[in-house]
């Protein structure tokens, strides 16, 4: 399990066990925005190796 998993897991836990609707809202923005960020993460990677392995970027 990583990171991201685990977080929105734990997130999704506390969202079902909660009550109030300011807290609930807040987890499942908190969730999202997780979400969100981990995938920008694997978008960055991915064009940072793009770049690397670019032959015509070598010569740069």
């Amino acid at each position: 399990m990583d990171k991201e998993e685990w977080a929105v897991l734990e997130l999704d836990s506390l969202f079902a066990d909660s009550q109030d609707y300011k807290q609930k809202a807040l987890l499942k923005a908190t969730s999202q925005l997780i979400k969100e960020q981990f995938k920008r993460i694997r978008q960055m990677e991915g064009e940072l190796d793009g770049k690397l392995w670019s032959p015509s970027n070598w010569g740069e």
